[in-house]
């Protein structure tokens, strides 16, 4: 990694690009520390132990903590995105047909997630501080009129709209993975954070006889954290290779290749996508905090939608299992796919090339789906188990899921790097 930056830096047009990124990160790390006008973002420290705030922090790059006019981050937008996604499953006529227009369609598909995300960032923002502002005990809106709260939804949805279009940015002139870079970043600089947590916790906070405990404790957390690095790294990047043989072919050129498939072909944006999806309908029912709050249906809605419950967790990890499997069809469309080795001249030895290519592609997908789908539940379920298990820090229980996507997304831009790198020698040797 290291020496791929070293080289990346080397050439112009690549540097260029990531001191682009870095900029627009940057920007959106100084938008975190802005809060919204009207808001005393001190009163959120009275809810920092709500396990649905630690989620929205996760997505929002900490900007949440702070109340700041990026504090719903891109959440809207990836649930936005999500919901399009799925009304294109022959469910709108309209947009199952945008889909197959290629760019064209593909930029009315956007603009219909950017209305929506309007739409869902307007809701979602007024329910958060409406919702907050009733459970926090000083208050967390100095002046709680229709008026203030609807100037803060149209302040937090306009971020929103600016961090998402500052992913597209990043994806466009940048080094690509746009959205995940924003997520990545904040992440990250939440990191000195809750190391600074677990020290206070298990080494300044505590009696000196309870010194050997915290030490053998942190060790067996970094030793955790490590194993589950190496294995995420090595499954992130594990491929099943599918041969592949050409019936006409340029003489000299070989006449086999390989089709190669990811065993996690949808990446981390599973857990990207459980996380805000489990973090919406919270979101909104902390609006209703205040009217329900004691009643059966409400604590039963809140447990349903908390991660640090049974139910909580169970849910979240039915829905990154459930994403992984309707993201690799997403990622690798074995129709678009079976019908691209057709036209291409090419085959898989003993399937039959068109339908036949298609199902077979669809059935290993399937299985590869499977392993990929227990091991993103199980990294991302696993701390949340011990977190309640042995009361551990928040940060602990959020820990496999900031790991998924930390790892994933550096995994994704490394590859970017790459390809940047490749097709400057591609272009350097047409030129000579």
């Amino acid at each position: 990694m290291l020496k791929l930056l070293k080289d990346a830096f080397k050439v112009k047009d690549i540097r260029s690009k990531i001191f682009f990124t870095v900029f627009i990160l940057f920007i959106f790390r100084l938008g975190a520390h802005i809060t919204v006008p009207g808001v005393n973002a001190r009163g959120l420290q009275e809810l920092s132990g709500l396990p649905f705030l630690n989620m929205l922090n996760i997505v929002s790059g900490s900007a949440m903590q702070n109340f700041s006019i990026f504090a719903m981050g891109v959440s809207p937008y990836i649930t936005a995105s999500i919901i399009i996604q799925l009304l294109q499953m022959d469910i709108v006529p309209k947009f199952v047909e945008w889909s197959k227009q290629g760019e064209v369609g593909r930029k009315k598909l956007n603009q219909a997630t950017r209305y929506l995300t309007i739409v869902l960032g307007i809701a979602q923002s007024f329910a958060l501080t409406y919702g907050f502002n009733s459970l926090s005990g000083i208050g967390i809106v100095k002046n709680p009129t229709p008026s203030t709260y609807v100037m803060i939804s149209i302040i937090l949805t306009a971020g929103t709209l600016f961090v998402t279009w500052m992913g597209e940015q990043i994806t466009e002139k940048g080094i690509g993975n746009g959205v995940s870079m924003i997520i990545f970043a904040g992440i990250i600089s939440g990191v000195p954070g809750s190391v600074k947590e677990i020290i206070e916790d298990y080494f300044i906070n505590i009696p000196s006889s309870d010194l050997v405990n915290s030490i053998i404790f942190v060790v067996i957390l970094i030793i955790a954290i490590l194993i589950i690095v190496t294995v995420v790294t090595f499954v992130q990047q594990a491929e099943r290779k599918i041969p592949i043989q050409y019936t006409k072919r340029v003489s000299g050129a070989p006449t086999s290749s390989y089709l190669p498939l990811k065993v996690n072909a949808a990446g981390v944006i599973p857990v990207i996508f459980a996380s805000s999806l489990i973090s919406t309908p919270n979101a909104i029912l902390q609006g209703f905090a205040s009217s329900y709050s004691g009643e059966g249906w409400y604590e039963v809605m809140t447990q349903i939608f908390d991660y640090n419950t049974i139910p909580g967790a169970t849910i979240y990890t039915v829905l990154i299992v459930a994403f992984t499997f309707f993201y690799a069809f997403v990622q690798v469309n074995p129709e678009k796919l079976a019908e691209n080795l057709q036209k291409q001249g090419s085959y898989i030895p003993s399937v039959r090339p068109g339908k036949g290519t298609e199902d077979y592609v669809s059935g290993l997908l399937m299985r590869l789906s499977v392993v990929g789908s227990i091991f993103l539940g199980t990294i991302a379920l696993l701390p949340i188990i011990a977190q309640m298990l042995w009361n551990l820090p928040q940060s602990i229980g959020l820990g496999g899921t900031s790991l998924l996507i930390i790892i994933g997304v550096a995994l994704e831009t490394a590859k970017q790097l790459e390809g940047l790198m490749l097709k400057r020698q591609y272009v350097g040797f047409i030129n000579k």
